[in-house]
């Protein structure tokens, strides 16, 4: 059972302010297994009134409570207690991964540890402190201060929940907001064993809750007058309705959202490189990434190679149970992920692209929502395979006949989160990535920091999450003009 499998002290209640209570209906969500089918836990499900009971707890902790009024240095300390407590939880971060999305255990387990970093991270700004002081043109002072933006509403996907949830949660405490953390119904359980670690750490009362919950209830809740800003991470479509619904009250909105990134394969590739770079793209968490480099650019002249040596390699990819140490690839993470993947290979297949390798489900796995690592060559940019995110291990070959031709295909988009090109040559690479009109670009490969500004131009966000830029868009700034400075600020 889940609670075992995660040690959840409650896991079928919500976390409302630091309390543990039903949902005001005794509803809960059941969490199934992709690699199995089954049910293997459940957890409370939220209802209207519990949303507006959550967001009321969080307003009276934000205009009243004592988090918004402390110093960064002191909420650094309550931030440095909630990465040893989520040190301490490690293994059940990575099992409640593994469980619920299909991540290989063998990946998880090593990417856990380093999950509390985050706070760690957050906390050192925060000790940096919130005020700078200016010299206005007319003479005086100018005290620009960074305010906490108030109650926020975190809403994150099921493909790595932890780590988006973190990108919010991190930096939305250290900056002094109080925060609702609404994770995906498919995939709840990271966001109650962080509840915990910061039930332990002693964050007062009403700074942050958890709620589960539907998607109609969940938007409910992001409508709600008091919510000062949403932060959300998931489908372009979701976060052009939730951007939509925070204009209308003009509350503040940062969204990462969907991407169909470009890896340009220059001419002096090294091929080696290519695949090393190219295949964490395709198949980590089954293709299940918004920054996958799932549009292979190469020239006319290398195209057989490329594409012969990524399909070589993703046929060698171990694809099976989560639990078993030598799995690489795991399930897609739903019944209708898995049926929208395939109707995407089958889309593909209907405009004339040629199917290389995969394009089924593997024959050894007759339960779960398992699909074959697969790529696609002989493929246009128009077609649908090449325009819409498939989020699956799907791979599309284009070949380009020029440089300048390559940066008009990538950048043909309504998308703008990632890319990366592959060339011997830095000069090459930095001047590549100039031209393309992406948020994050990669020489050789993809890097994601979280201590570096992430998010993504056109259809793929509003706003940066990570480093400075993720703390900063926590906060409000104020102007304060003082002929003469506080006593704590004068040298």
């Amino acid at each position: 059972m889940t609670d075992t499998l995660v040690n959840l002290s409650n896991p079928e209640k919500l976390f409302i302010g630091g309390d543990w209570a039903a949902s005001s209906d005794g509803g809960g969500i059941e969490i199934v297994s992709p690699s199995t089918e089954e049910v293997v836990g459940r957890v409370g499900k939220a209802t209207k009134a519990d949303m507006d009971r959550v967001v009321a707890i969080a307003r009276q902790a934000f205009d009243h409570g004592p988090w918004p009024r402390t110093t960064g240095s002191e909420r650094a300390k309550v931030l440095r207690r909630i990465a040893e407590e989520m040190t301490k939880r490690a293994d059940d971060f990575a099992r409640a991964w593994s469980l619920q999305v299909g991540m290989p255990y063998a990946q998880s387990s090593m990417t856990a540890p380093y999950m509390a970093a985050y706070f760690t991270y957050f906390a050192d700004l925060a000790e940096q402190g919130f005020e700078e002081v200016r010299k206005p043109m007319l003479g005086g002072h100018c005290i620009v201060v960074r305010e906490p933006a108030g109650v926020v509403v975190a809403v994150v996907p099921w493909n790595a929940p932890l780590a988006t949830l973190l990108l919010k949660v991190a930096p939305a405490l250290a900056a002094g907001c109080v925060v609702i953390a609404k994770p995906s119904p498919e995939t709840p359980l990271e966001a109650l064993i962080l509840a915990e670690c910061i039930a332990a750490a002693g964050v007062p009362e009403g700074v942050f809750s958890v709620v589960t919950a539907d998607r109609e209830v969940s938007d409910h809740l992001i409508r709600n007058a008091d919510v000062d800003k949403v932060s959300f991470t998931g489908s372009t479509a979701a976060g052009l309705h939730i951007a939509s619904v925070c204009g209308g009250r003009m509350a503040r909105v940062t969204t990462e959202l969907g991407g169909k990134s470009a890896a340009i394969i220059l001419d002096d590739a090294d091929i080696g490189a290519v695949v090393a770079g190219i295949m964490p793209n395709l198949v980590g968490l089954c293709g299940q990434q918004c920054a996958a480099f799932s549009r292979i650019l190469v020239s006319a002249a290398r195209k057989a190679e490329v594409t012969e040596a990524v399909a070589a390699a993703m046929r060698a990819v171990t694809v099976g149970d989560p639990f078993d140490q030598a799995t690489q690839m795991g399930p897609l993470v739903t019944r209708s992920q898995h049926g929208r993947v395939f109707g995407y290979i089958e889309k593909g297949k209907a405009e004339g692209a040629r199917l290389v390798t995969g394009g089924g489900r593997p024959t050894h796995l007759a339960r779960g929502w398992f699909v074959e690592p697969t790529l696609f060559a002989d493929a246009s940019n128009d077609m649908v395979i090449a325009r819409e995110e498939i989020f699956g291990p799907v791979g599309t070959v284009i070949a380009y006949d020029s440089e300048e031709q390559a940066v008009a295909i990538a950048n043909d988009s309504n998308y703008g989160l990632s890319g990366g090109v592959f060339t011997q040559d830095p000069d090459r690479a930095y001047a590549m990535a100039r031209r393309i009109r992406t948020g994050n670009f990669g020489h050789n490969g993809r890097v994601i920091d979280f201590t570096m500004p992430y998010g993504g131009f056109k259809q793929s966000g509003i706003g940066r999450e990570g480093g400075v830029e993720g703390l900063h868009a926590f906060t409000e700034v104020k102007a304060v003009f003082m002929p003469e400075l506080p006593s704590h600020l004068r040298s």
